[in-house]
């Protein structure tokens, strides 16, 4: 009987840590305000984190998305890379057309709406003073230090070469 628990411990503890594995590969979709974001991205863990603000309801910004995702496709794999893609659609939406869009595009990264448009005059020019808040726009952070920063649409080969200069 002692044998027999022992098995049943040891395969609880495997299953435990197998389920924590892969809860590390699972994406986020949650609605966070600009100092819970800020605090995801100054993160000190030698991560380059290329962030992408974008809406479902911006034209180029959907026309942007897959390429970006081919690029997080490519990179994803290393320990030292994470693509984030921020929201600016209504937070009421989250569970709907956000995550629909999600779902039909097969977005495979971190997803965060921004739910703090009252504070929007603090925080945009607090992610670049150049931005005027128009969409999309891309941020390349690593352990706290902007790195890049444009506004605009961007094609997956730039956005590559962007990365590979700032790694």
């Amino acid at each position: 009987m002692n044998y027999k628990l022992k098995i049943l411990f040891s395969l609880t503890i495997l299953f435990i840590l197998i389920s924590c594995s892969e809860k590390h590969n699972e994406t986020v979709l949650k609605a966070v305000n600009y100092d819970e974001l800020k605090q995801i991205l100054n993160k000190e863990d030698n991560v380059l984190y290329v962030v992408n603000f974008w809406a479902t309801w911006c034209g180029p910004c959907v026309e942007e998305l897959p390429g970006f995702m081919e690029v997080n496709n490519e990179f994803g794999k290393q320990k030292n890379f994470q693509m984030i893609l921020v929201s600016l659609d209504n937070a009421k939406e989250l569970e709907t057309t956000v995550k629909l869009f999600l779902q039909k595009n097969k977005i495979n990264t971190d997803v965060y709406i921004l739910d703090d448009n009252l504070r929007m005059n603090f925080w945009i020019p607090d992610i670049d003073r150049s931005w005027s808040g128009a969409l999309p726009a891309t941020l390349i952070i690593k352990n706290g230090k902007k790195l890049f920063f444009t506004e605009g649409q961007m094609n997956k080969t730039y956005l590559k070469k962007v990365i590979l200069q700032n790694q």
